[in-house]
């Protein structure tokens, strides 16, 4: 019994079939562009035999992106030239392929030349050409119709793939440009609250914040006012900026200049310069630890306030500014008011909506969530793996007081996956807190100035009596530790 032979013709088309579904395998790998247009140049002329071959892709601005020839005499063939030639334009009229006769693409000559654009969802992404067929034994080699089709059936395999490597590294730049942003500081910004106490002062902002109304945020340190005060003006809709002032850390006799600005000349070596209730025209002021602020700036405040404009030390013109103005503080306001040493008419002008953040002792809720989120953030931040946080040691973090509030568990935390060999135990966590291998005493046991104190003391004992090194990991400045005794 005899079996007849596949035909020269036969044997190509199976070939340029074998081709395709290697080449559609292939394709469906994420490489880089240069790699895929390689590639699909050489499996074409594996099937078409041409003299010499190129393939070229552009950008969405017309400049080349990937260039790949075979057989030109050149050692190299430029982009610019290949996407200069007239072919792209007969190549965008024909919406095909094309085949043309003598001519020269990129100097070299030939005597026939098929191509074929790379277009997907009528985006021009370039074009593949061959170039004179290779004789192999026949007296007029020359492209078929079969080998149009085939190269029509390859280009349009590939502009899916390009298409695909494009979005993929579009993803990949904004993923990174993402993550390039979080390193800086991924929990900048950020409030977490779960607990109803923190949900229901998150709706009074939202409600509050299109508003022009003065906003005062009190609390302990470290509970998130200047957190809230960034989202207040967020959520404003006001085109200027976020402009904070720390009326702590400034002495009384710059922190006027620093809010009003100052006049060239009115000290030796003095420049002219803007102040900051300036540089927030239009947006958004936050005075933080404004009870810290002392009574001869605090009348010029209020009349910036009352008037809307403010005065240049050592100025005499009057500089009108539109500025909405959050102020923060976890001194008790009232009390200084009664004491005199803080402007009852300056207290009700800044006080038009009161939100008081309450202490992370009392929004327990949050604790678990926040653990997390710095967690995830700092790893994130610094390009480790998130360890994991064994049962006695959550329960410990869970249990603590914190009299440095949601800062003071962030360093915590930060801290603990920083020294971690693994994962973070009970005893590491002790040891950062600062106890005995009890438990943190229960809040009733103990008055909060008294558990502050305590606290305080261990920690300085741990930094064997550093304040600086104390303060970063209570989450407090130097300032704030010697105002406490310490």
């Amino acid at each position: 019994m005899s079996s007849e032979l596949p035909s020269l013709a036969e044997k190509r088309r199976i070939l340029q079939l074998e081709t395709l579904h290697d080449l559609a395998v292939a394709l469906q790998a994420f490489r880089p562009e240069p790699e895929l247009v390689d590639e699909l140049l050489q499996q074409v002329c594996s099937v078409l035999d041409p003299t010499a071959a190129v393939a070229v892709t552009r950008d969405g601005y017309g400049a080349a992106r990937s260039v790949a020839s075979v057989g030109w005499s050149s050692a190299s063939v430029e982009g610019s030239e290949l996407l200069s030639d007239p072919l792209v334009e007969d190549l965008l009229r024909q919406d095909g392929s094309l085949l043309l006769l003598e001519g020269s693409l990129a100097g070299r000559a030939y005597r026939q030349l098929l191509a074929a654009p790379l277009v997907y969802r009528d985006n021009f992404l370039g074009y593949l050409a061959v170039v004179d067929k290779e004789g192999r034994g026949s007296s007029d080699p020359s492209f078929s119709e079969g080998d149009r089709r085939f190269l029509e059936s390859v280009v349009a395999l590939a502009s899916v793939s390009l298409d695909n490597v494009r979005h993929l590294e579009r993803l990949e730049e904004e993923n990174k440009a993402l993550r390039e942003r979080l390193r800086q500081d991924p929990a900048q910004g950020k409030i977490v609250a779960h607990a109803p106490e923190m949900t229901r002062i998150l709706d009074l902002v939202e409600r509050v914040a299109p508003r022009a109304v003065n906003v005062l945020v009190k609390g302990e340190s470290g509970t998130g006012k200047e957190l809230v005060a960034r989202l207040l003006h967020n959520r404003s809709g006001r085109s200027g900026a976020l402009v904070a002032v720390n009326c702590a850390a400034i002495p009384e006799s710059l922190l006027e200049s620093e809010l009003f600005g100052i006049e060239r000349g009115v000290a030796t070596g003095v420049d002219a310069r803007q102040g900051k209730f300036e540089l927030a025209d239009g947006g958004t002021l936050f005075l933080d630890e404004i009870g810290d602020m002392r009574p001869s700036v605090q009348v010029k405040l209020l009349r910036a306030l009352q008037e809307r404009e403010v005065i240049k030390v050592g100025g005499q013109k009057t500089i009108e500014v539109d500025v909405r103005v959050v102020t923060a503080t976890h001194r008790q306001l009232e009390k200084l008011v009664r004491e005199g040493s803080f402007r009852q008419d300056l207290y009700y002008r800044l006080k038009g909506v009161e939100i008081e953040l309450p202490p992370l002792r009392e929004r327990r809720g949050d604790i678990p969530h926040l653990i997390r989120f710095f967690a995830e953030a700092f790893c994130l931040q610094e390009g480790i793996e998130v360890p994991p946080i064994r049962t006695e040691a959550a329960g410990l973090l869970l249990a603590y007081d914190y009299p440095g509030n949601v800062r003071e568990l962030r360093n915590l935390v930060e801290s603990a996956v920083s020294i971690c060999e693994g994962e973070i135990d009970r005893d590491l966590v002790l040891s950062l807190i600062g106890s005995s291998s009890q438990p943190p005493p229960s809040p009733q046991l103990l008055d909060l100035a008294t558990l502050e104190r305590n606290h305080i003391g261990r920690i300085l004992r741990l930094t064997d009596g550093n304040k600086s090194a104390a303060a970063r990991l209570l989450g407090i400045d130097r300032r704030t530790l010697a105002r406490k005794g310490f």
